[in-house]
């Protein structure tokens, strides 16, 4: 029976970790397991019905264009000097609910990410994150692990073109892989469509019709081969001394089965005086 419940811990362990780095490069756009992250998403159908198809030889086009990209980057939080949060993360995949995670993030504009996993399982923190524009330190205190990378790393685990501002913006909850070349767009009462078209990726945003707030954003591989689609969702916002910040967010995964992660902001704040502590133990193995 110790043998048994040794194996079951040692398989939430491994469950705990992987979504520990879940959480990390977060939705990260959508992640699978801590060596490679290769992720197909489920491919929602996006109603793209009756979109206008943007005219790049009529100004009225590109000016309607340049209003709305304006409006929704007026919203992109971007003047703040620190950042931190602590967030409920939730993950479902095909053996059901696993653990709840509580992550801490600290957040330096333009030059730290730290973040610590913990999951009410466990009485201790498992996973200590520290990122900056050139590396990435990860330390496993359950297996007394520290691994050194160059931030590279970082599109090793999303197999995308993927860095430290990349991360910064999802976790701020930003729009990311925002291209300029919209070719169409779809107005209603309560809502704006936006089909941007970059070098990766076909980007399908959803935007409030009111206060430009993102609301859904799809992207498609260009490549129809490659085959990926990241599917986030950003609801719950407030209004923090001027910043708007989606206090919950989703994203939606499968390949052979499917995986949710839900992200539920708790607590967040920005401009205060923060630490970013990252010792590693000499006992530590360094991969």
């Amino acid at each position: 029976m110790g043998d048994l419940d040794t194996q079951a811990n040692k398989k939430q362990m491994k469950n705990f970790i992987r979504m520990g780095l879940l959480a990390m490069v977060v939705l990260a756009a959508s992640c699978k397991s801590a060596k490679k992250i290769q992720t197909a998403i489920t491919k929602t159908k996006a109603d793209t019905s009756q979109m206008i198809i943007v005219d790049n030889s009529h100004a009225d086009s590109i000016l309607v264009i340049q209003d709305l990209m304006s409006k929704l980057n007026s919203n992109r939080i971007v003047n703040f000097k620190t950042f931190s949060a602590k967030v409920k993360v939730n993950y479902r995949d095909k053996e059901g609910e696993q653990p709840e995670l509580t992550v801490f993030i600290r957040m330096q504009k333009d030059s730290i990410i730290w973040i610590s996993v913990n999951a009410t399982i466990f009485s201790y923190e498992a996973l200590r994150v520290l990122i900056t524009p050139d590396s990435v330190k990860v330390l496993n205190k359950k297996d007394k692990i520290v691994q050194l990378r160059s931030v590279n790393y970082l599109q090793d685990l999303t197999d995308l073109p993927f860095d430290f501002h990349t991360l910064q913006d999802l976790l701020l909850g930003n729009p990311v892989y925002l291209d300029s070349n919209v070719v169409s767009y779809k107005k209603n009462d309560q809502s704006i469509a936006l089909m941007n078209v970059g070098l990766l990726f076909k980007h399908l945003l959803t935007i409030t019709n009111r206060d430009y707030l993102l609301q859904h954003s799809k992207l498609d591989d260009v490549d129809p081969l490659r085959n990926r689609t990241a599917d986030l969702t950003y609801t719950g916002y407030e209004n923090a001394n001027g910043v708007k910040f989606a206090t919950e967010r989703r994203v939606s995964v499968s390949e052979k089965s499917k995986l949710d992660v839900d992200m539920n902001f708790k607590q967040y704040s920005f401009n205060e005086i923060l630490s970013y502590p990252f010792n590693i133990p000499k006992n530590f193995k360094r991969q």
